[in-house]
């Protein structure tokens, strides 16, 4: 090895190009391959500038920088950027109080801990930086409050925190409409609502990613495709994409409202109805079969809380598996999730009462999916990446449910809703999947409903009061939560303020989430003197 690169300058200055490089891919939409131009370009003008070996050397000072806590929050917020995409801070705060045991996550275990390291070497680079270069030295402090002020995570924290002091922090809490079925038909019809891990509308686009969708489009032509169903803030992880869909309402954590810290959450959002409880009250027998553990972010609990007589995860479903050691990190595999299924639904209709079944599948689950062995079988060898592959399966899977369960018989008088439960976290395609605008699946099959495309400008709040039309019901002015029903002619709250308002109104706002979990800690939530929603017309 040349005798400069045995020098440390070199290696702290490598470490430090490395990170920069990899910070900018993970946070921007520059591409991987730009990752070691950054890093090139770095050195170079590290090399320019001498840095780490001024004309004018002086002693090495032992002094510990400023920065190595703003560096270490940095960190820690490119880890969550390379992990899963566009960060969302609520889903961090949820998942805390809501308690992680049974994720399938192993792998992003073993990424922390290698982020760990890289960052040990990080601080270390910069330390060394600081102590041998009077100029890093006298700069560094700014560059301190540069990187407080910068990094999202405390700006995010920032406005939650000034919610508190804001001028009208109950905005959206006024334009909240409680759920309630005005009218039913005389015989309502049952209900399979089918979440699709991951499973964005934006894949159906065959000139980014080919035929991963397809199975799906087939599907489609004999529903009604909503187009342009978009993602708020507090919607983009699982949980908060079944509440935002079933519950009309963007999942705002608990926060300091839970009055027990360390202990996960007893309820989720015991303070509004939802799909569940309305159907519930009309006498629906309701099941819910997802392949993960419900012990995971508090699903079991929402699910009971909120109508559902039997709630089956893993551990309730492995048991019956034909081959106990088909299982993924995860939980089951989609094939045999779907046999599960079809025998719970022949199981409800054998019961002669209105019925609904949600269902919660993996195949698709970023990073790289769990496609089944059924899709192996159909599609050859997975090379345990491509996740158009995993979507493939998973749209495979999901239209051949449909038509087994229509082969049956047991589709009658039912509405069938295929959904996303979220916009995808970062996958392989991440970078064709950024490329343009992204939004959400959402086709709707059944009697009475009309072949055809909807475009809209929606969210998944608008899916509650949708699927509550589609199924016959009368509801307040078209609204639930604050959601729209896409079947009316009424606009969505998208369509009236925007995305990027809805989204700063959420971040600024504690109303509403006071309501969300009233009932879990002693209520603050006082109503503002016109928070009287006037009729729309």
């Amino acid at each position: 090895m040349p005798r400069r690169l045995r020098h440390p300058r070199w290696w702290a200055l490598l470490v430090l190009g490395l990170w920069l490089g990899y910070a900018l891919a993970m946070l921007t939409r520059l591409p991987t391959w730009a990752f070691p131009l950054v890093t090139g370009a770095w050195l170079l003008l590290a090399r320019w500038r001498r840095w780490g070996a001024p004309a004018n050397p002086r002693p090495a000072i032992r002094v510990w920088p400023w920065s190595l806590f703003p560096l270490s929050l940095w960190g820690f917020y490119v880890y969550l950027a390379a992990s899963f995409g566009e960060v969302d801070l609520g889903a961090v705060f949820f998942h805390l109080q809501a308690g992680i045991s049974e994720h399938g996550g192993s792998g992003r275990i073993l990424s922390a801990l290698l982020h760990t390291l890289g960052m040990l070497l990080l601080l270390a680079a910069f330390t060394w930086l600081v102590r041998v270069d009077r100029r890093w030295r006298t700069t560094e402090r700014l560059l301190a409050v540069m990187l407080l002020a910068a990094n999202p995570m405390l700006y995010g924290l920032g406005q939650r925190g000034a919610a508190i002091v804001t001028d009208d922090g109950a905005w959206l809490d006024r334009q909240y409409v409680e759920p309630v079925i005005l009218d039913a038909p005389r015989s309502p019809p049952n209900l399979v609502l089918l979440y699709l891990e991951s499973l964005e509308r934006t894949y159906a686009d065959p000139e980014r990613f080919g035929d991963a969708y397809a199975p799906l489009k087939a599907l489609g032509e004999r529903a009604l495709v909503v187009e342009g169903v978009r993602q708020l803030d507090n919607t983009g992880w699982t949980m908060a994409g079944m509440i935002a869909s079933q519950c009309g309402t963007p999942l705002m954590p608990a926060g300091l409202l839970h009055d027990s810290q360390f202990e996960p959450l007893g309820r989720v959002v015991p303070g509004i109805d939802c799909l569940g409880d309305l159907l519930a009250e009309r006498g629906y027998a309701l099941s819910y079969l997802g392949g993960a553990s419900t012990r995971f972010a508090g699903k079991g609990v929402f699910y009971r809380d909120h109508g559902f007589a039997r709630v089956m995860g893993r551990e309730e479903l492995e048991p019956r598996l034909a081959d106990p050691d088909y299982v993924n990190s995860w939980g089951l595999y989609d094939d045999t999730l779907y046999d599960l299924t079809v025998e719970e639904i022949r199981r409800l209709e054998r019961q002669g009462e209105p019925w609904g079944l949600v269902n919660l599948n993996l195949a698709a689950h970023a990073p790289n999916g769990y496609p089944a062995r059924a899709c192996r079988d159909r599609q050859g060898e997975f090379d345990g990446a491509d996740i158009l592959y995993s979507v493939e399966c998973s749209t495979w899977l999901a239209r051949r449910l449909v038509e087994r369960l229509e082969a049956e018989g047991l589709l009658e008088n039912t509405l069938v809703v295929v959904a996303s439960d979220h916009l995808t976290m970062r996958v392989s395609a991440w970078e064709q999947l950024v490329a343009g605008q992204r939004e959400n699946t959402l086709m709707l099959l059944g009697e009475g409903i009309e072949p055809r495309r909807l475009s809209v400008e929606a969210s998944t709040m608008d899916v509650l009061p949708t699927v509550l039309e589609a199924m016959g019901f009368v509801i307040d002015w078209h609204r639930a939560g604050l959601g729209v029903s896409l079947l009316s002619d009424q606009p969505t709250l998208i369509e009236e303020h925007g995305l990027e308002t809805l989204n700063a109104r959420l971040r600024e706002e504690t109303t509403l989430q006071e309501r969300l979990w009233e009932g879990l800690a002693p209520s603050q939530r006082t109503p503002p003197p016109d928070a009287v929603i006037a009729p729309r017309g």
